[in-house]
């Protein structure tokens, strides 16, 4: 009975600190999640009621608005995001590019290069409903079918991609603008040469603390979002009781009829400044990975959603009961005098936060896109060694400061920010709609009824709001289409040469044995040290190598092909990450290495990186050696002798264990005619079968009397050493890119002027690995494509 009382009372124990820690990350999750979508009541009846309806005596105006903003925030927020797309993560990471993932690896729709077999045996691949055999949706198999298909979706998720980017841009603008803007009601005259320039200041000093890591002041965004929460909770009861305690009955669904009946077409239009009440419900899903399911699910059900209805309420009774105010309709009128200046104070400090937390998305996402291929490279800096994911891109951080700081000056009013703001959260719902019906079929195996259902009912709201912001193009909705657009066509142009550099490199790699035949008959030398060769290839000899052995006679004694390559998953546990294999035979000393990040990943720097790749070829080389000595005598010497391919990869960390993956041919992505012989070689792999081998050679072996193989791995580890103490040397290409005759204009444009345009002005490659100066050797290499 003791025991039995002693387990209850621990289960129960671990319940309560599991619900405390549950509690924890949902109050933190207001100061990242939760900053924007609480401070849209600033906005979203002052945007509402700029141009297309005026307030009357009648009401139906304001109880229409209020009618279709609860039902608004009830529907999105509530049903689609916290019941439903949340439920759609990949591994616990959300977003766009997240649902990407989640679908590339169900269904072979992926565009990205270098796809192997051996991926497939990383446990963050794990597929969490398999699908039964012989039980393929018929959706599946279409998309795999049409390879047109496959760069649709990939340019739906680039059109995400944009819209967030544009969002960056366009909130920190709206939300401290319509914050500032309260003290128009104290200055009289003249307010706007105050409001406009204390908005920019702010911006200003927004950005220029993005260097800092949201780590540093991080702590007080959760009560910061707090108590504005209860402020603008507090200030609706205030005003329902005060003016109109029957306002709950505009909630009903009729309202919003009787609103359209009488307002007809200009109340469609006005949907355009309603739907800025759900600005910020996608970051509920992109920021999932930082906190948890039910964090975010509690957070939004029990404090966000009545505060913000509770806030539109007060409004609306409010102004059910002043139709003559003598300012605008806005936020600040509804607030008793008394109470302004802390109220201000407040809502300047909240709108802070909710950019912070719309710019620390910014920079995810275009580290996502840059980590599959779909953007150029920029430098990541990580301002945070324990918090994983905190990020800071400099030339992504200013260009927003100065595009953000053109359009707060440029439009000068919270109506065009507010329809440009419109248009990108809009654009952003649907694009997450649409991904999500295809999760619900191909990744839940949910019949496609269910998932035609879920698109057609959020798809139809959200496109009834995007079809209303849309007639505000010349009022400001044009600049997210115009932001969006440019974004694309420089992201399509570096995906699309990206492949086909790949494409490329992959038809003019060279063979093993022209690697072998090198030699002091041909005049090479080997010289000392480890030459790290860079390449996008996962098998073979890529042809920079060739050419610097062209024109330079000499490589270095320990030879390594490193592969840095990025996996449809979030991350790569790091005893997962290194693939080593041999090249050749052992007296050789040329080794591959695969290395795998996720597209969450935090890329090493080069110091790190080098020693850990030393120390992962020499747990290799001693894998190795245990391995053909538990082989027979027989299989040995053929081992030993075998010179003509290159060796099974092996996973080195805590755990060594082969993929029987034959990286013979190269394993590419799908989709293209010209690699569409490996296509059958991928789809018709048996399940990567995994050997795991625990392994430990003990130092005090080797003083034991030794045979041959024991006397070779004592040679090769002191070969390894030397050449780490003589230096390593990093082997990059330096590519120049032009179309091949023939090709169209279009595709002469997007490669001669685009993609080189854009390589010389982003980062290359050797500054994205923090390579020494000291250390590189570039190759020139033209490709003709």
């Amino acid at each position: 009975m003791d025991l039995n009382l002693g387990k209850c009372c621990g289960s129960r124990s671990s319940k309560k600190e599991s619900w405390r820690s549950v509690l924890l990350l949902a109050y933190q999750s207001l100061g990242v999640v939760y900053g924007d979508l609480s401070i849209s009541p600033l906005y979203v009846f002052k945007s509402t009621f700029a141009e297309d309806i005026t307030h009357s005596e009648t009401n139906e105006e304001i109880y229409g608005v209020l009618s279709f903003v609860f039902w608004t925030l009830t529907l999105v927020p509530l049903i689609k995001y916290v019941f439903i797309v949340l439920r759609a993560d990949d591994n616990g990471e959300g977003g766009t590019f997240a649902l990407y993932s989640l679908i590339c690896r169900h269904i072979k729709v992926s565009l990205l290069p270098n796809r192997q077999v051996s991926d497939e045996a990383l446990s963050t691949y794990k597929l969490e409903h398999p699908p039964e055999k012989n039980h393929d949706s018929c959706v599946k198999r279409y998309l795999e079918r049409h390879k047109w298909l496959h760069t649709a979706l990939l340019l739906l998720v680039l059109l995400g991609t944009c819209m967030v980017i544009g969002d960056g841009l366009l909130t920190p603008a709206i939300s401290v603008f319509s914050a500032v803007s309260g003290l128009e009601m104290n200055i009289k005259e003249h307010h706007q040469y105050a409001v406009i320039p204390i908005t920019c200041f702010i911006l200003v000093c927004l950005f220029a603390l993005q260097h800092f890591g949201t780590h540093r002041v991080g702590f007080v965004f959760a009560p910061i979002v707090l108590t504005w929460l209860l402020c603008i909770s507090g200030l609706g009861l205030y005003n329902i009781i005060q003016w109109n305690p029957h306002v709950y009955k505009a909630l009903s669904p009729k309202y919003m009829f009787m609103f359209l009946r009488k307002t007809r077409v200009s109340g469609w239009m006005s949907l355009g400044g309603i739907l800025l009440c759900i600005t910020g419900a996608e970051a509920m899903f992109a920021d999932l990975g930082h906190f948890n399911y039910a964090a975010i699910q509690i957070a939004f059900t029990f404090l966000v959603y009545p505060a913000l209805i509770l806030a539109y309420m007060g409004q609306a009774a409010y102004l059910s009961r002043h139709h003559d105010s003598v300012h605008a309709i806005g936020f600040y009128v509804s607030v008793p005098k008394c109470v302004h200046w802390p109220v201000l104070a407040v809502a300047i400090l909240a709108s802070v936060v909710g950019s912070q937390a719309i710019i620390s998305g910014t920079f995810s996402i275009i580290n996502q896109s840059q980590s599959l291929g779909c953007f150029p490279r920029v430098k990541v800096i990580h301002t945070s060694d324990k918090i994983h994911g905190q990020i800071y891109i400099p030339e992504i951080n200013w260009m927003l400061m100065v595009l953000c700081i053109a359009v707060t000056i440029g439009f000068r009013d919270v109506k065009h920010l507010g329809n440009a703001s419109g248009l990108a959260v809009m654009a952003v719902m649907l694009v997450t709609t649409c991904l999500t019906s295809l999760v619900i079929v191909v990744c839940w195996h949910k019949p496609p009824i269910l998932a035609l259902a879920f698109l057609l009912f959020f798809g139809s709201i959200e496109l009834l709001y995007f079809s209303a912001s849309l007639t505000k193009f010349r009022e400001g909705a044009w600049l997210p289409i115009l932001l969006s657009l440019i974004f694309m066509i420089i992201m399509f142009i570096w995906h699309y040469t990206t492949i086909k550099k790949y494409e490329f490199d992959l038809q003019n790699k060279v063979s093993l044995e022209w690697l072998l035949a090198l030699g002091p008959s041909l005049g090479i030398s080997r010289v000392p040290g480890i030459g790290l060769v860079f390449t996008d290839l996962t098998s073979g000899i890529p042809a920079n190598f060739s050419r610097f052995v062209t024109n330079l006679p000499a490589f270095h004694r320990v030879l390594v092909f490193v592969c840095v390559k990025s996996v449809p998953v979030p991350f790569v546990p790091p005893a997962e990450r290194y693939l080593v294999g041999r090249v050749g035979p052992v007296d050789h000393r040329s080794y591959r290495c695969i290395v795998r990040y996720g597209y969450r990943d935090v890329h090493q720097d080069v110091d790190s990186f080098e020693s850990e790749l030393v120390s992962k070829l020499a747990d290799f080389i001693r894998y190795d050696w245990h391995r053909r000595t538990q082989e027979e005598d027989t299989a040995r010497s053929v081992h030993s002798n075998d010179s003509s391919s290159e060796s099974r990869l092996a996973v080195i960390g805590t755990v060594a264990y082969e993929i029987e993956d034959n990286l013979q041919p190269e394993s590419v992505s799908i989709g293209f005619t010209t690699v569409e012989s490996m296509e059958d070689v991928i789809e018709m792999a048996p399940t990567t079968t995994v050997r795991r081998v625990r392994f430990a050679v003990e130092e005090d072996r080797y003083e034991e009397e030794g045979s041959s193989a024991e006397a070779e791995l004592r040679s090769e580890l002191r070969d390894l050493v030397a050449a780490q103490e003589a230096g390593t040397a990093f082997i990059l290409g330096h590519s120049h890119v032009k179309a091949k005759q023939g090709s169209s204009v279009m595709k002469r444009l997007a490669v001669n002027f685009g993609y080189n345009f854009l390589r010389r002005n982003c980062r290359g490659p050797d500054v994205a690995l923090k390579v020494p100066p000291v250390s590189l050797l570039e190759v020139g290499m033209v490709y003709v494509i």
